[in-house]
């Protein structure tokens, strides 16, 4: 295969003759076989160009300007996707050609089949997993633990059970001593208000035994006096 690239040796644009010096260089840098087409003295080149370069890579007034750059009867592109393909490490694939052993893209397209087998491997690795755990598993088996568990708590009730009268048998004995204090506090509450109605008794006698006597005097003196 032959890299053709179309040139203008006489252009009167800086801008392009600078552009055909890089591509140019550049393929010489690699050690690409091309061929150089002047399109400027050469009209079957010209037209041979215009007429293969894809009408979407056209520009708006429908003509190609140099360079282009071809594999055979193929396009590659023109000078901003090589650029492109150049600041990617991607010129051989730009152009069709097979990287060189050793060369950057070489290294770089290696990688990029090593992950592709690594992601392709964990795939095949995670579908395998997949299956293992779509297998069924009897249930017993499957949820033993979880049976055991269970045994186990329903056991820990009943033993709950068993020995809730205990429990019932404390919270009676609460209950009665609970009556017994409400009791004895009752009856020293009768006893204080006995107690009390005693005391106002007695102190209602001395009262009126205190008035008879004044009232005595009283009467003793109205006598006297008379």
């Amino acid at each position: 295969m032959v890299i053709k690239v179309f040139l203008a040796s006489s252009s009167g644009s800086t801008a392009i003759k600078k552009k055909q010096q890089d591509v140019v260089a550049f393929l010489e840098a690699l050690k690409v076989d091309y061929a150089q087409l002047d399109i400027a003295c050469n009209e079957e080149n010209r037209m041979w160009m215009r007429q293969n370069v894809p009408e979407e890579k056209k520009p708006s007034n429908g003509i190609p300007l140099p360079p282009q750059i071809f594999n055979e009867e193929s396009y590659c592109g023109d000078y901003e996707t090589f650029f492109d393909a150049k600041e990617d490490n991607s010129v051989f694939s730009f152009l069709g050609l097979a990287p060189p052993p050793g060369s950057k893209e070489a290294m770089q397209a290696d990688e990029e089949q090593h992950m592709v087998e690594n992601g392709t491997h964990a795939e095949e690795t995670n579908e395998e997993g997949t299956r293992r755990d779509s297998i069924e598993v009897p249930e017993e088996d499957r949820n033993g633990d979880a049976h055991e568990e269970q045994e186990e708590a329903a056991e820990g009730a009943e033993e709950d059970e068993v020995a809730e009268p205990e429990g019932n048998e404390a919270t009676e004995g609460d209950e009665e001593a609970e009556e017994t204090g409400h009791a004895e506090e009752d009856e020293e509450q009768d006893e204080e208000e006995l107690r009390q109605l005693e005391n106002e008794e007695e102190a209602d006698v001395e009262e009126e035994g205190e008035e008879e006597e004044e009232y005595l005097e009283e009467t003793q003196e109205e006598e006297a006096a008379e």
